[in-house]
């Protein structure tokens, strides 16, 4: 996940963000179809499990597909765990809280990211701990919550005044990325794809927002 230069992003890319609950016997194969059929920068495994065992088979199963495709697998919240299974770094959910110890724990070549949610000096505080990225939410209305939103003026004030990556994620549909594709590096996409009958076509029509 690279830098965006001063000019501001160029054509955003896809970083994918797993259910919270998979099937292992039906969610690599999707996996796989979804990569084989689009470009994406990283995925995400964000489980909503606690129990180690089985976020090992998960990472496990996953990482085989993504490492095929050359793609980065970061896990959320568990960084010893990330580090315990090789994997390519872990999503926080706390800001800048943990991100020094993260970074600690994983090395300078792990992939440290956050959600920030809509403030933006947790962002700031983020990149100034050594954050690779953060990642602002909702990007879409939502009633979940207490109802904000990650305004395009958040979006826009970044990706003109900051050199972290960001991401823009969470009730995401065509209309609001085609909004935010000049203003963000990456877009979270998750249940906006894995809740239709064909996700890898999903995937094509939300990335058609982003031309």
């Amino acid at each position: 996940m690279q830098d965006h230069d001063e000019a501001g992003p160029e054509q955003p890319q896809i970083y994918l963000i797993t259910p919270p609950e998979i099937e292992l016997s039906r969610f690599p194969k999707a996996l796989e179809a979804v990569l084989g059929a689009q470009d994406v920068a990283c995925v995400r495994l964000a489980l909503s499990s606690h129990d180690e065992m089985e976020l090992s088979r998960a990472s496990d199963a996953c990482r085989e597909v993504t490492h095929a495709h050359d793609v980065a697998l970061v896990i959320e919240t568990h960084f010893v765990l990330a580090e315990r299974l090789g994997l390519d770094g872990v999503h926080l959910l706390d800001g800048a809280r943990q991100v020094r110890a993260a970074r600690k724990a994983l090395g300078l070549d792990a992939i440290v990211g956050c959600f920030c949610g809509t403030s933006r000096h947790d962002g700031i505080s983020a990149g100034e701990a050594g954050a690779d990225y953060v990642s602002f939410g909702p990007a879409g209305l939502s009633a979940l919550g207490d109802g904000s939103q990650a305004e395009t003026d958040l979006f826009a004030w970044w990706s003109e005044m900051i050199e972290v990556p960001v991401v823009a994620e969470g009730a995401l549909d065509f209309d609001r990325m085609a909004e935010l594709s000049g203003v963000t590096d990456f877009f979270g996409i998750g249940g906006e794809i894995w809740n239709a009958d064909d996700p890898a076509e999903a995937l094509a029509t939300l990335s058609r927002a982003m031309v």
